[in-house]
């Protein structure tokens, strides 16, 4: 027992004993089988405490201390031997899984052809949680898309230099498209005194709404559509790089330059599906005033839709064909049939 603990009892023993020292000896004189119970009771409990009773209440049969002493702390318990055998012998830990899908075979066949949310399910009104983790874990891909930045090591690589736009920041590209659509007085100098003028083929790359598109796809793209054009003679202009640029934009540079066809690698809207998609845009002749309808775009090129070594050797036979018909959008499509 602890030793301070003793000795507050001992004083209050003591003091006790002095207090009724002083009783008539009628008192005294009481049969001791009145004092059926001692002054100090013990008790094995979870805690150390004392329990005083209060002197009105203190009677001959009623102990004036109550001791709880702590059961030791090297006592075994039956159940934690128990506890601890059993968890030796427990499985390793599995891996969590969700649980399986039960679709009918005509949603499964649907599910083949559209990478769409089709037979998700839902738990009561909600959807299930796996559908919502994709989902927010798809939304933050296409945000990253939009604010994210084409890096300089990949310039590097295509060895081309970097123009901007009168856009100042990634709000004012998104709330002022028509700002994206016209280049920097800067720029403008720069690229007519580091570009060939009146090239027969100009390409032209840009971030536009997804640098991620421009990451992953833009170097595959570039390379193939050299090579197509190297191997039929078709000159090439010298390329570079427009930040926070639009697809119209490719107009005032065709104006500039007196190209004959402006090639436009830039970065698609990110969806859901994919944040990485690229299109490339084809017209012939563009200068300032040029209507959509002039306009061919070769769109959806990722890994999981057109691949981009494929789409640069497919845009250099449209680039051919819109050479040999002069002509582009609806006007080639005319002259075609």
């Amino acid at each position: 027992m602890n030793e301070q603990l003793v000795s507050m009892i001992t004083q209050l023993v003591m003091e006790k004993m002095t207090n009724t020292s002083g009783t008539s000896s009628k008192q005294i004189a009481t049969p001791a089988e009145e004092q059926k119970q001692p002054l100090i009771k013990l008790y094995e409990s979870g805690a150390n405490h004392t329990e005083e009773i209060p002197s009105s209440q203190a009677t001959s049969d009623q102990p004036f201390i109550k001791l709880y002493q702590q059961a030791s702390s090297t006592q075994e318990y039956p159940h934690s031997a128990t506890i601890e055998d059993h968890s030796s012998s427990e499985e390793p830990a599995k891996a969590f899984r969700f649980e399986e899908e039960n679709l009918s075979e005509s949603v499964q066949a649907a599910k083949k052809h559209t990478p769409a949310r089709i037979g998700v399910g839902r738990a009561g009104t909600r959807p299930k949680t796996k559908t919502w983790l994709k989902f927010r874990l798809d939304h933050a891909a296409a945000v990253d898309a939009v604010y994210g930045e084409v890096t300089e090591a990949l310039l590097q690589k295509l060895n081309v230099f970097q123009v901007t736009t009168r856009v100042t920041d990634k709000e004012e590209y998104i709330t002022r498209p028509d700002l994206g659509r016209r280049l920097s007085d800067e720029s403008k100098e720069l690229i007519q005194s580091a570009c060939k003028a009146r090239p027969t083929v100009q390409i032209i790359i840009s971030n536009g709404l997804s640098a991620s598109a421009i990451e992953e796809n833009v170097q595959d793209v570039y390379l193939a559509l050299q090579q197509s054009l190297s191997n039929v003679n078709i000159e090439i202009g010298t390329t570079f790089y427009i930040d926070k640029g639009r697809v119209a934009l490719m107009d005032e540079i065709g104006e500039l330059l007196q190209a004959e066809v402006i090639v436009y690698l830039i970065g698609e809207r990110p969806g859901l599906v994919s944040a990485e998609s690229m299109s490339a845009y084809l017209c012939y002749q563009p200068r300032i005033g040029t209507v959509e309808a002039d306009r061919m775009v070769i769109s959806n090129i990722h890994k999981g839709g057109i691949p981009p070594l494929e789409a640069g050797a497919y845009l250099g036979t449209v680039v051919q064909k819109i050479l040999q018909y002069k002509a582009s959008g609806v006007n080639l499509v005319a002259k075609e049939g």
